[in-house]
């Protein structure tokens, strides 16, 4: 019978300061092997003595046929022993007594079956039958050896004792048949030895077999604790310690389901650090994640006595789901959130509002009778009311209104048209020219996207690119606007170049570079004849997929621009990090650019870029004193509405400018 493994073992094991088997002692593991297989062994033993008792009455029929003059006195002997014999054992087990106990038992058993038939037996007149019979001894031998399943010193013990007897009895009923005594003497030995050698064997393959059990048993529970690590690890924000976005979408189908099933209401309240990029270019990344760790420790102390749950929504952004029943409880427990983040008093001096500390802005919704049937709507209002908080300021809490500009259903009628506007043809490009300003010569066209609404309404880009930038859809729209300028610009030969804008959305998705590859290789386009436009404003420090797209890309040939140089704060990381093969200026720097100060900020600005060896293109070019200025900077690169506005590609005439070259030529 194979030992049952428990956890028991395992605990055992550990107790004994090993985590592993193999690296345990031999006799600690022989000591658990004994506690941990009692129960079984007990059990086995009992089982079988009841057996043996069986058969050894069973023998009592032998008597009557072999040694019929002293068979009443021999099967009543049997009885007496195999009687006494349960009776002790079922006593024992009421005791609960010990393995070894019950096997030390049995083996008396064994020794005493044998004995107290054996001297009755022998007083027999039928010599010859007794002559044959008493090799029947050798049953009581394999018994203690084969059929229970005890220790190999109880075994070797009880067989030793069985043989002794055996001898005993020839030599006082047969010592003048020395033949005899030698022929069954030593058939006696024999299976002494080779029944002792198979027990011996059996007890070390037992206990290789317990071995091997502990052993899987060891790996089943380092498995389980690996899976249970990993488990934990997989819904743990790495750096903050809490819940990550994948448990926080657990916990919200759980908060929703509730919701539907059993009307418990509940708030989705989104937290966001004001200005963290800036904060994390100015005080470095290790400050940033110290600022992060701050905010969600604050945030896990005040809002566990409250029974809400908080955890990290991505970047600087934490979500706190709370059972709610009304309106002001949400906003209070948004007050308690932003108050607490801000009595932390981090530092926090190049904000550009005035305040001094690291904030928070809140923004907030709950379900309502209204809130509709879809879980994604209570996250989507949460965010809108988001953008709403820091639209009016900053560091304050927005609860969501369907009546409020920023946080109206607009923006949801902008996302809906998103979604069917390039297969209701709703989006399309127009061309800004890009001039020569020493040739006159146009060099390339900007795509520039306009859309409308299904009723005809023009949207700005203002209005529509953020909110395809919220809802992914700029992923789809920016692919058509590559394939299309393409197709409308490059492909026919309309200029020689075209730029487009990219969003970090798209830097960030995984295949851009495949799709955009695809496209060029599809359009029959060469990768040279096209250009990325990306704002200076994304933040590059620590974007390696960002850089990876790049770096993909301009294998491609196409060029990197950096657009509205100086309008954010990370320009010269990015200058720093990639080279750009062409850099636009923003216009606001032409705005005072004929005031000394202004002049002077350009030209520093201008200096910068020449010095990394990259090509200028000042955009804003609004007058013919603009193009004045930048004949005496020297740019060569110029775009406004003076040398041409952003018209469809029907209208677009790609020709040289004779003004501008007249001026150019001066």
């Amino acid at each position: 019978m194979e030992p049952i493994m428990s956890h028991s073992a395992l605990n055992a094991l550990e107790a004994t300061g090993k985590t592993c088997p193999s690296l345990a002692p031999a006799t600690a593991l022989r000591r658990i092997y004994q506690v941990e297989t009692g129960p079984s062994r007990a059990a086995g033993t009992r089982q079988g003595l009841w057996v043996a008792v069986f058969v050894y009455l069973l023998f009592a029929i032998s008597d009557l046929i072999l040694i019929p003059d002293v068979a009443q006195t021999a099967i009543f002997a049997r009885f007496v022993v195999g009687a006494a014999s349960l009776a002790i054992l079922e006593v024992l087990f009421l005791a609960k007594a010990g393995a070894r106990t019950v096997e030390a038992t049995s083996a008396a058993a064994i020794v005493a079956g044998y004995l107290f038939w054996l001297l009755p037996a022998m007083q027999t007149e039928a010599v010859t039958s007794i002559r044959l019979y008493m090799i029947f001894g050798t049953i009581f031998m394999m018994g203690a050896n084969l059929f229970f399943i005890f220790p190999f010193i109880l075994s070797v013990i009880t067989s030793v004792v069985v043989l002794a007897i055996l001898l005993i009895s020839m030599v006082a009923m047969f010592s003048n048949e020395p033949i005899y005594m030698m022929t069954f003497g030593l058939f006696y030995v024999s299976c002494f030895i080779f029944t002792s050698y198979v027990n011996w064997k059996l007890n070390e393959e037992r206990y290789n077999v317990f071995l091997n059990a502990l052993e899987a048993a060891h790996q089943h529970r380092e498995s389980e604790k690996r899976g249970v690590a990993l488990e934990r690890l997989s819904n743990t924000d790495y750096l903050t310690g809490m819940e990550n976005r994948r448990a926080v979408d657990r916990r919200l189908r759980d908060y929703w389901n509730d919701w539907q099933t059993e009307g418990k209401a509940f708030a989705a309240i989104l937290v966001d650090v004001d200005f963290f990029k800036k904060y994390n270019d100015f005080y470095g990344h290790q400050a940033g994640d110290r600022c992060l760790i701050l905010v969600a420790s604050v945030l896990n102390e005040t809002l566990k006595p409250l029974n809400a749950s908080v955890g990290r929504y991505g970047g600087e952004e934490f979500i706190v789901l709370s059972r709610v029943t009304g309106r002001d409880q949400v906003m209070a427990l948004g007050e308690i959130i932003r108050s607490a983040v801000e009595g932390l008093h981090l530092v926090h001096d190049q904000r550009r509002d005035g305040q001094a500390f690291v904030t928070v802005s809140v923004g907030a919704s709950y379900t309502r009778p209204q809130s509709g049937p879809k879980l994604e709507r209570i996250i989507n209002e949460a965010d809108r009311a988001l953008y709403s908080a820091k639209a009016n300021g900053r560091n304050c809490i927005r609860l969501f209104n369907p009546n409020d500009p920023l946080t109206s259903d607009d923006n949801e009628n902008i996302a809906a048209t998103l979604r069917m506007a390039i297969k209701n043809d709703l989006v399309h490009l127009v061309y800004q020219p890009i001039q020569n300003l020493k040739t006159g010569r146009v060099e390339a066209v900007e795509s520039l996207m306009r859309m409308k609404m299904i009723d005809g309404t023009p949207l700005s880009p203002a209005q529509f690119i953020p909110v395809a930038e919220r809802t992914g859809a700029i992923l789809d729209l920016g692919l058509w606007a590559i394939r299309r300028a393409c197709t409308e610009v490059l492909a026919t030969g309309v200029a020689p170049m075209a730029s487009v804008n990219v969003s970090a959305i798209q830097l960030k998705s995984r295949g851009f570079a495949l799709a955009v590859s695809t496209i060029l290789e599809e359009t029959g386009v060469s990768g040279s004849q096209l250009a990325f436009e990306i704002t200076e404003g994304i933040d590059m420090e620590g974007q390696s997929d960002v850089i990876r797209c790049i770096t993909d890309l301009q294998a491609l040939g196409i060029r990197i621009w950096l657009d509205d140089f100086g309008t954010g704060f990370a320009g010269l990381s990015w200058l720093r990090l990639f080279p750009f093969d062409t850099v636009k200026i923003d216009r606001s720097f032409l705005q005072d650019a004929r005031r000394p100060a202004g002049r002077a900020m350009l030209e520093d600005i201008i200096r910068l870029i020449r010095n990394r060896g990259l090509k200028i293109l000042i955009e804003g070019l609004e007058t013919a004193d603009h193009v004045e200025l930048m004949h005496e900077l020297g740019i060569e690169l110029g775009q406004g509405y003076f040398l041409g506005r952003p018209v469809p590609i029907d209208e677009v005439r790609i020709k040289p400018f004779p003004r501008l070259a007249s001026v150019g030529g001066r």
